[in-house]
């Protein structure tokens, strides 16, 4: 019975203690905003460390060898497959990004067509684009504002001269050509009754 006494007023001095302490305070919780829509496309934010270029050229075209390749370098007017992520030089904020991207270097901003024929295929190069040699005073729409240095990771899969580009074509086309020929041929002759 002593045991049942001594756990009923340890029970009733928790209670008490209860009673006497204060509660704890809660904080009135805030109203919920409106959820956070995400931009897309999701565009990251490039560091520091990864917009600045060790070597220029006469142009004032900055690059930095990332990754040295074996192969040929592209020409002027070369047709180059490349993976690449173009981001701000001042911020990091990621502007385009793609993969195995077909391009003419005819149809690039100059900084950006400059840098790949510096690189062999198989290369990565960092180009470090000034304003003057990428999109300048006119910016490219919301993503890359006036007058702004621009930054590059570039990977160099592949090249092709103009007139090796227009020999695969022609070979396409012939093939094509054959294909659609032996199709027709191979189709059983019907028969019109009236």
């Amino acid at each position: 019975m002593t045991m049942i006494r001594s756990r009923l007023a340890r029970a009733l001095g928790a209670v008490a203690l209860l009673a006497v302490a204060p509660l704890p305070a809660f904080a009135a919780t805030p109203a919920p905003a409106a959820p956070a829509i995400i931009k897309l496309p999701l565009q990251p934010v490039v560091g520091a460390s990864m917009r600045a270029c060790s070597l220029k050229t006469a142009s004032g075209l900055g690059y930095t060898v990332l990754q040295q390749g074996t192969g040929p370098k592209a020409g002027k007017s070369d047709f180059v497959l490349i993976n690449y992520i173009g981001y701000l030089a001042a911020t990091g904020a990621v502007f385009d990004q793609n993969m195995t991207t077909p391009l003419n270097l005819d149809n690039v901003i100059p900084g950006f067509a400059e840098g790949v024929q510096l690189m062999a295929r198989g290369s990565i190069y960092r180009l470090c684009v000034p304003a003057a040699l990428g999109y300048g005073a006119a910016g490219a729409g919301e993503s890359v504002p006036a007058n702004s240095d621009l930054v590059f990771q570039i990977e160099l899969v592949d090249s092709k001269t103009v007139e090796e580009v227009e020999a695969l074509r022609k070979q396409a086309e012939a093939t094509q050509g054959a294909a659609g020929s032996a199709a027709a041929s191979d189709k059983p002759a019907t028969a019109v009754t009236h």
